[in-house]
C-alpha cells in the first residue's frame, strides 16, 4: 500500500507518484462508467479509496479537475459544498435571493446545492470522487444523496466507494480480497531470501488476516522497518492480548470477525510505546484520531490532543522484556518523538497516509474506529479542548463540527464530553457563534446551524439552571443556622455571563429566522433574550435597546404575513 499524497477532502488536479517501497498493487481498473457514474464496494480496510486513488491518478489527464469528497453521512452536504472555490460559484445565503419573496431554509440550502450541481453539469470535464459514502441518506435531512449529484449525460464523471451492497439501485463493482501472490508480494517487500519455515509464518499471517489491505500493509512495513522475522513477529501478535468489542456498525462487525487484525493494531502501539516511551506520541496520536472529523487532520492539532491526553497505563515488566527483544536497535534511533516524527512513523507503519495538503495527515478510518471503541479514557475530551483552544474555523471547520457532536448530542447520540460553565462561555463566544453564522451565511445550511444555537441554548440553560440550585455544604448542617445560598449567590459574575450569553443566542436565532420568513419563530426567542436583558442590564441598555428594534422588525413582518394570509 502507498502513502499518497492525494488524500484531502478537496483535491485539484494531482500529480503522479513512483511506487513506494512495496510496490504499488496493480489491480485491474476497467471501470464501466454505465451513465457516467461507476460504484466501488467492499469491506472496509480492503482498499477502496487506495483503487479510487490509483484511478485518479491514472486518468487525470482527461478532466478539467478531480474534486475528492468525503461520504460520510454527517458530512457529506458540507464537503459537497466545499466545493465552490474550486467551481467558483457563491453557496451563500445572499445569493440568487429573489426580492418579491423570502424563500424558506429549505429552498435555500436546495438553491445552494443546484449551483454546484449546475456547475458540473457544463460541458467541462470533472470526475468527482466519493469516498465511503456512508448512507444513501444524508444524515440532517434524510434527504437522498442523488439529489447533490449532477444529473447523467454530460462531461462530468462520479465515482463512488462505500461499504453498502447497492447504491442508488446501481450493481457495485465489488473489491475482492489481494490474491496470495499479491498479499506475499506486499509483506515480503524487497526481501525475497526467506526461509521455507518464514514463507510458511507469512502463509499463516496471510490466512488470519484473511488478506485484508489493510493488515497485510501493516506487515509488510513493520518487517522491512525493524529487525524481526515473520515467524517471531507471528508469535508476537499472536501473544499480545485482545480486545472485546460491541458495536453493530459495519466497521464494528468487521473488527469483531478479525480479532488477529486488533492484536496487530495493538503491536503497533506496543512498538510506538517501547521506541517513544510509555507516553509514546504516535500512539497517543492514532488514538485522539478517532474522534476527529473523517478527514485529514493537521498534525500540529492531532499532536496537541494527544499533548493533552491524561497519562496511560504501562506494561507490565515481562511483556517491556518482550518488546525489547523485538524492537532491540530500533529504539536507539527513536527517542522522544515530535510531532514531526510521530506522524512519520504512522505513516511509515501504514497506520495514516500522507495527504496533498500541508501538515495534514489522514488515518485510516477502520483504525479510527477501533481506537474509538477501544475506550481510552479522557480522549475525546483531550480531542475538544485541543480543538477549541487551538482551532480556526476557516481552516479546521470539519474538526470544530466533530467537537460539537461530542458536545451536545445531536439527534438521537449521547453528550460525550461534559464543560465546565466558564469552558461553556468561551466555547459560545470564540466557537459556536462564528462556526454557526459561517455555516449558516457562507454555506447555506440553515437546518444544521439552527440545530446547533438550538443545542446551545439548552446547554446554556441547563447550565443556568445548575446555578440556581441549593448549594449544600456541610457547614450549612451545623447548629450556626447560616442560610443555604446558590452557584449564582456565590458566583453572580459567572452567573450574569451564562444569562447574557443565552440572550446573545436567542437573539442570533431570532435574526437568522428573519432569512427564512419564520416570523412567528424568531417573535419568540427575541422576547426572552429581552427578558433576560432588561433583568440583567435594564431597559436602557443598548443591548436590550437593540434586540426590541429585532423585535419590532419581526412584530412588523409578521403582522404583513397575517393581514396577506386574511386577504
Amino acid at each position: 500500500m502507498q502513502n499518497t499524497e492525494f488524500s484531502q477532502t478537496q483535491h485539484q488536479t494531482p500529480k503522479l507518484k513512483n511506487s513506494g517501497r512495496h510496490g504499488k498493487r496493480r489491480r485491474a481498473i476497467n471501470v464501466v462508467y454505465g451513465k457516467g457514474i461507476a460504484c466501488v464496494s467492499g469491506e472496509p480496510g480492503i482498499g477502496k479509496t487506495e483503487l479510487l486513488l490509483e484511478f485518479a491518478y491514472r486518468y487525470h489527464q482527461r478532466y478539467k479537475m478531480v474534486l475528492w469528497v468525503g461520504g460520510e453521512s454527517r458530512y457529506i452536504r458540507q464537503n459537497y459544498l466545499n466545493l465552490w472555490p474550486f467551481l467558483e460559484v457563491d453557496v451563500g445565503i445572499d445569493s440568487g435571493l429573489e426580492k418579491s419573496r423570502i424563500k424558506s431554509f429549505e429552498e435555500q440550502e436546495e438553491s445552494a446545492v443546484a449551483r454546484v450541481r449546475k456547475e458540473l453539469m457544463r460541458n467541462i470535464p470533472f470526475l468527482v470522487v466519493i469516498d465511503n459514502l456512508e448512507s444513501e441518506k444524508d444524515w440532517w435531512d434524510h434527504k437522498l444523496v442523488m439529489d447533490l449529484l449532477p444529473r447523467f449525460g454530460g462531461q462530468s464523471h462520479i465515482l463512488i466507494s462505500t461499504r453498502l451492497p447497492r447504491v442508488m439501485n446501481m450493481e457495485p463493482l465489488k473489491l475482492s480480497y489481494l490474491s496470495g501472490v499479491e498479499a506475499m508480494f506486499l509483506m515480503q517487500g524487497s526481501v525475497n531470501d526467506y526461509p521455507i519455515a518464514e514463507i510458511d509464518a507469512l502463509r499463516v499471517i496471510e490466512e488470519k488476516l484473511g488478506r485484508l489491505t489493510l493488515g497485510i500493509a501493516i506487515i509488510g512495513a513493520i518487517l522491512s522497518d525493524l529487525p524481526i522475522n515473520p515467524s517471531r513477529l507471528l508469535d508476537t501478535i499472536n501473544r499480545m492480548p485482545s480486545r472485546d468489542l460491541t458495536g453493530s456498525s459495519r466497521e464494528s462487525h468487521a473488527l469483531q470477525k478479525n480479532n488477529f487484525l486488533l492484536q496487530l493494531f495493538e503491536v503497533c502501539f506496543s512498538i510506538f510505546d517501547h521506541a517513544d516511551g510509555p507516553r509514546s506520541l504516535a500512539t497517543k496520536m492514532v488514538q485522539a484520531s478517532g474522534w476527529f472529523a473523517p478527514t485529514a487532520i493537521p498534525v500540529s492539532l492531532l499532536a496537541l490532543a494527544a499533548q493533552k491526553m491524561p497519562e496511560k497505563h504501562r506494561h507490565t515488566r515481562l511483556w517491556k522484556k518482550f518488546l525489547h527483544s523485538i524492537t532491540c536497535g530500533f529504539s536507539s534511533s527513536y527517542s522522544r518523538k515530535s510531532e514531526a516524527e510521530a506522524s512519520s512513523m504512522l505513516l511509515r507503519f501504514n497506520i495514516a497516509r500522507s495527504c496533498k495538503k500541508e501538515g495534514h495527515i489522514q488515518v485510516n478510518e477502520l483504525i479510527k474506529h477501533y481506537v474509538r471503541k477501544r475506550g481510552v479514557t479522557g480522549v475525546s475530551q483531550a480531542m475538544v479542548q485541543a480543538v477549541i483552544s487551538r482551532g480556526s474555523i476557516s481552516h479546521h471547520f470539519e474538526h470544530i463540527w466533530a467537537a460539537c457532536f461530542l458536545l451536545f448530542g445531536f439527534g438521537n447520540d449521547p453528550i460525550v464530553v461534559e464543560l465546565k460553565a466558564s469552558e461553556l462561555l468561551f466555547l459560545v463566544k470564540e466557537v459556536i457563534l462564528p462556526l454557526a453564522i459561517r455555516t449558516f451565511i457562507t454555506f447555506s445550511r440553515c437546518s444544521a446551524a439552527l440545530e446547533l444555537l438550538r443545542l446551545c441554548t439548552n446547554a446554556l440553560e441547563a447550565a443556568d439552571q445548575a446555578f440556581v440550585i441549593p448549594v449544600e455544604k456541610w457547614l450549612d448542617k451545623s447548629l450556626c443556622w447560616k442560610p443555604i445560598q446558590t452557584n449564582a449567590q456565590l458566583n453572580p459574575c459567572l452567573w450574569q455571563d451564562l444569562a447574557l450569553s443565552r440572550a446573545t443566542m436567542l437573539e442570533t436565532r431570532a435574526k437568522l429566522m428573519l432569512r427564512g420568513g419564520q416570523y412567528d419563530i424568531g417573535d419568540d426567542l427575541i422576547r426572552k433574550a429581552i427578558f433576560i436583558r432588561t433583568s440583567i442590564c435594564g431597559e436602557d441598555h443598548p443591548d436590550t435597546v437593540s434586540a426590541r428594534e429585532t423585535l419590532s422588525k419581526l412584530t412588523r413582518l409578521l403582522a404583513n404575513v397575517q393581514i396577506h394570509t386574511t386577504s
